[in-house]
């Protein structure tokens, strides 16, 4: 993809999108399966009118999909490449504190 000014602002937004630590502990909650809103408020321990917006907003972004079941709507990841982007950052964090924790070891 050419990342010119549009694709840009959109690569962007799909970032803010994931700047928020609720956002992204839906998508973990999610990485096990589809689950039903009050599944999901139940695991983040969270209200479900902020789950709800929450998860409106990763479905207009592409990240989650909805299905509706009855009166009951469900969501699963839409983008399990999300997962990747996710793994790849953590994974840079746990090397960043492994190395800070060798530099502040006491030297015998």
């Amino acid at each position: 993809m050419q990342l010119n000014d549009a694709n840009a602002t959109l690569v962007a937004d799909r970032f803010r999108t994931l700047g928020e630590p609720m956002r992204l502990r839906l998508l973990q909650a999610l990485r096990q399966g589809e689950r039903s809103v009050g599944d999901l408020v139940e695991e983040v321990g969270a209200g479900q009118a902020n789950v709800s917006k929450h998860l409106q907003l990763l479905h207009r972004m592409g990240f989650v999909q909805r299905r509706k079941e009855g009166t009951t709507a469900l969501y699963r990841i839409a983008d399990p490449n999300v997962f990747k982007l996710c793994d790849l950052v953590c994974g840079g964090m746990r090397d960043e504190l492994e190395e800070k924790r060798r530099l502040l070891r006491p030297t015998r």
